[in-house]
């Protein structure tokens, strides 16, 4: 029997007897640097709660200063605005204040005008008193002889500077006329020259082709040509020795006497149809502190006239008219005629003008409009030139021509 190796025997013994698991080590506690950690975490919790502590604990604190910051900024605003507001209210009473020592100084002279001319007048009527009297003297020297005279003496009737002064007269007033864009009044405007070569050149065209008679439309309503009108008119009063009639014959719409502040305007369709003499209803400027001459003469108009086109070819229109020529003795008569694509009045009155004036608006009026108008007044009427209003300037203001 062969001998069996140690280690066999010893299976076979142990056969049958379950073996034991081998046993593992059991790990090594870690509970150092857990309890590290754990003790650092707590540590940085407290300190996170302690910050958050101060912070609420500090909020109401910084509220109450930036409330005190907006109170002081609110109470620095105000302050501002009413410093601005006290400045504002200080320039503006400076500029009334202003106004009114121009308006005063202004007054002043034109008192100072008037007495001027009153003591001129004075003298005037004392220097012919005199020669009245030296002539009585005279004359009682002289033998005295019947009287005979070959026909009674005729009254002049037609003596144009006795009908420039018994015309009436009515007051400039400065700020009605600076409110309604009468740029030639005060010349504040630098767009009043315009109307100075406006009116230097319309005199030179009258003057070379004996012309006196201009009418002055528009081809749409809102042009502006009540308004050049109007500023002609001043221009012209300014030139020295020259007489002119404005007529406001826009009948439909009479505005001018709006521009000048008159209400007793009467009724220009009553001296057309010859019931009131062109003195009598023809007003003059009365002295004035802004150098506007005394030979204009306006015809007002503060009724409508529904059949204005027919009252204007009446055979009386031309009768007046030419009683105003031979009474007057103007050297212009403008005629401030209604828009002249709207109606027919402007044809009808071609007969009665010598040139036309066409006021157009800028950015309104169209070329087509321009045209059409020449045609229906016609080729024989000579067209003097096409004013430009309410144009966009940089320079000169808002008006050109």
């Amino acid at each position: 029997m062969t001998e069996q190796p140690k280690f066999q025997r010893r299976n076979r013994r142990g056969a049958g007897v379950p073996a034991e698991p081998p046993k593992r080590p059991e790990p090594k506690p870690q509970y150092d640097a857990s309890m590290e950690d754990l003790e650092a975490l707590i540590a940085e919790k407290e300190a996170l709660l302690q910050l958050r502590a101060e912070r609420e604990a500090e909020r109401p604190r910084q509220a109450e200063i930036e409330a005190e910051r907006l109170r002081t900024a609110e109470v620095a605003r105000q302050a501002e605005l009413q410093r601005e507001a006290e400045l504002e209210a200080q320039k503006r009473r400076d500029a009334e204040l202003e106004t009114e020592r121009r308006i005063a100084a202004k007054k002043a002279a034109a008192l100072e005008a008037e007495r001027e001319k009153q003591r001129l007048e004075a003298e005037h009527e004392a220097e012919t008193a005199r020669a009245a009297q030296a002539r009585q003297k005279e004359s009682a020297a002289k033998p005295k002889a019947p009287l005979v005279l070959a026909s009674a003496p005729k009254k002049l009737l037609n003596d144009p500077e006795e009908c420039w002064r018994s015309i009436d007269r009515f007051p400039l007033d400065e700020r009605r006329l600076d409110e309604r864009h009468v740029i030639t009044a005060l010349r504040t405007d630098p767009s009043h020259t315009r109307f100075d070569i406006l009116r230097t050149r319309m005199l030179q065209a009258l003057a070379e082709n004996g012309w006196k008679r201009v009418a002055i439309t528009s081809p749409t309503k809102d042009c502006g040509k009540t308004f050049t009108a109007a500023n002609l008119a001043i221009s012209l009063s300014r030139q020295e020795n020259c007489r002119t009639v404005l007529l406001d014959l826009d009948m439909r719409n009479p505005s001018l006497h709006k521009i000048f502040g008159v209400r007793d305007t009467g009724a220009i369709g009553d001296m057309l149809r010859e019931e009131i003499a062109p003195d009598a209803h023809l007003q003059g400027f009365a002295s004035n502190s802004i150098s506007a001459g005394s030979h204009v003469a306006i015809g007002f108009n503060g009724i409508v006239e529904p059949y204005a086109a027919e009252l204007l070819q009446d055979p009386s229109t031309q009768r007046v008219l030419n009683q105003i020529e031979e009474q007057f003795a103007p050297d212009v008569m403008l005629f401030d005629l209604p828009p002249a694509l709207l109606n027919d009045d402007v044809i009808a009155m071609r007969p009665h003008m010598d040139a036309l004036l066409i006021v157009a608006a800028g950015g309104m009026t169209k070329a087509n409009d321009i045209k059409e108008t020449e045609r229906r007044i016609g080729e024989n009427i000579p067209l003097l030139g096409v004013v430009l209003n309410k144009a966009e300037q940089a320079e000169t203001g808002d008006y050109t021509y």
